[in-house]
């Protein structure tokens, strides 16, 4: 029986696009198009997906989904410009529970060989989830702010010193809320650099980690070639580059944009990340955390750290959003522990 998705978009040929998209890879589809429509057809019909633009008129995209998910909670895709004035609209769709976003056709040339591949994956996944796991995910406050009062005397003086220990976070599809949480929830006092890599694409990291140092009590920064890795910080790799590691002759570790040593599907990438790792910090010092994902980067990354005597931990399928990333690094070997996101969450925010 082939699965069903409702294509949200006030532009008639961006529908079209997207719906002979669709259909080549087996999908049935059905249009609406603006958030009201798309409200009314999702409370009365049965979706596999819904792939939801943001801008629209009578209802947008942000406000259907709301209701969507508060009445018929049914995995969406949100469809966005990717540009840097969109990201705050489709960072607030992911935390009322949109599952992933996704360029969005060009409306004036109707080739969208380019990204169609990226759109039949994340619909694919998408259509996959069951709707009671869409139901019981968390949703979380839009923009949450927390009050930094950290006196500025002990910011400088936990970030002086040694790097003795440094957690490293790898996620793809369902993970900008879980990194948030994990943002939220770490104390003022965390020893360590805390680095992450979450598939993303190069416009939106900037803004993605703006919107963490809002809703972390620690300072946040999209990384930056050659700056000075200091502890107490939180790093988002920066979209577009690799995040690598380099220790200079006086000890000193900075970060570097990094090419990638063998070809990557995805930039930044998680693996990357890993082995680099590797290259300068001493493995017991580690703690590497493959989180919810499409596909298997992180995985070998995961598997050497591991090896290397680093600790490891890969989210469970109990709480991955999609159990392709964690999954492949089990399966591998490459996991000490594997735990639902809570548990994984109290052992960050304790790693000493």
């Amino acid at each position: 029986m082939k699965k069903r998705v409702l294509v949200v978009d006030d532009s008639a040929l961006v529908r079209k696009q997207l719906v002979n998209l669709l259909q080549s890879s087996g999908f049935e589809c059905e249009v609406a198009k603006n958030g009201q429509e798309a409200v009314d057809k999702a409370l009365e019909g049965d979706y596999s997906c819904i792939t939801m633009d943001i801008n629209m008129p009578v209802l947008d995209g942000i406000s259907a989904l709301r209701q969507i998910m508060d009445k018929n909670p049914t995995p969406v895709v949100m469809i966005s410009s990717l540009t840097t004035e969109d990201a705050p609209a489709t960072f607030d769709a992911l935390d009322l529970g949109a599952i992933d976003y996704v360029a969005k056709p060009g409306t004036l040339n109707a080739d969208i060989d380019g990204n169609g591949e990226d759109i039949i994956q994340k619909v694919k996944v998408a259509s996959r989830i069951p709707k009671r796991r869409i139901a019981s995910r968390p949703r979380r406050a839009i923009g949450q702010k927390i009050d930094k009062e950290i006196p500025k005397a002990k910011v400088k003086e936990s970030k002086r010193g040694e790097i003795r220990g440094v957690v490293l976070v790898g996620a793809s599809t369902g993970g900008p809320g879980l990194i948030e949480d994990i943002c939220a929830a770490l104390p003022e006092d965390f020893p360590h650099p805390l680095c992450i890599v979450q598939h993303m694409p190069e416009r939106f990291t900037a803004a993605f980690a703006q919107r963490l140092d809002r809703a972390c009590r620690l300072e946040v920064r999209e990384s930056t070639h050659n700056d000075e890795f200091e502890n107490g910080v939180v790093y988002v790799a920066k979209g577009g580059t690799h995040l690598h590691f380099s220790k200079r002759v006086s000890g000193k570790v900075t970060i570097r944009a990094g090419e990638a040593k063998v070809k990557r599907f995805f930039t930044p990438s998680i693996d990357e990340m890993f082995f680099s790792a590797l290259d300068v910090f001493e493995p017991k010092g580690i703690l590497a955390i493959e989180l919810t994902g499409i596909g298997d980067d992180g995985a070998d990354g995961m598997v050497a750290i591991k090896k290397a005597g680093g600790y490891t931990i890969a989210e469970s399928e109990e709480s991955a959003t999609v159990y392709g990333m964690p999954k492949e690094a089990y399966l591998r070997g490459g996991t000490c522990e594997v735990l639902p996101f809570a548990k994984i969450l109290q052992k960050i925010i304790t790693y000493r």
